[in-house]
């Protein structure tokens, strides 16, 4: 799978005059991917391929750093949910439903019938699907005010420090690092330290 084409399929063919909504489906958290798969297969076995015309799975990059290495891993943006654009006429929900792993649709009543999504919150959401696709990823960091970090980039390599505030938003720590014997605060990014 490529980095541009790892979160819409477009390989299925869909006939042009069927009208195509969005939807969400409801999925085992942690198997999107399986799932996904599970739909494409047992919609192309029925032969009906031709109502659906993108499953997506908003995935974001992140990167973690261990042991001074920045390591590039994929998190799904929505855990739990995958977005289809389809016609769900009675024979493609049914079988949509019926693949191992989909919980169901999301819908106004428990089982009810699937509710489209509106056009502003699909084109929010694309939007959002293709900013995750061309950014080179979030660093992810659990860090706690008083914690002990090791400076692994910049001047400071090295040093060893205390958080003493941490600015998820901007994604920077203020860490006291002793320097010639004395306490110094230094603004650092997330990705410039590691956990002791």
């Amino acid at each position: 799978m490529t980095e541009k084409s790892n979160n819409i399929d477009q390989n299925i063919s869909v006939k042009p005059n069927i009208e195509m909504k969005w939807y969400v489906i409801k999925a085992i958290s942690g198997q999107e991917k399986k799932v996904k798969s599970y739909i494409e297969s047992e919609l192309h076995r029925s032969k009906l391929s031709n109502f659906v015309s993108q499953i997506l799975i908003p995935t974001e990059k992140i990167i973690q750093i261990r042991s001074g290495k920045k390591i590039t891993k994929e998190r799904n943006y929505f855990p739990g949910y995958i977005l289809i654009e389809a016609n769900l006429n009675g024979e493609v929900k049914h079988t949509i439903r019926n693949v191992p792993g989909v919980l169901g649709f999301l819908s106004e009543t428990k089982g009810g019938e699937p509710i489209p999504l509106r056009s502003s919150e699909i084109n929010k959401l694309l939007g959002k699907v293709d900013e995750l696709s061309d950014s080179d990823g979030v660093i992810e960091a659990n860090f706690s005010i008083g914690e002990s970090v090791k400076i692994i980039n910049g001047p400071f390599n090295s040093f060893t420090g205390v958080i003493e505030e941490i600015n998820t938003e901007k994604k920077k720590l203020k860490v006291t690092v002793k320097i010639f014997g004395r306490k110094t605060p230094v603004e650092l990014n997330f990705g410039e330290v590691e956990k002791e």
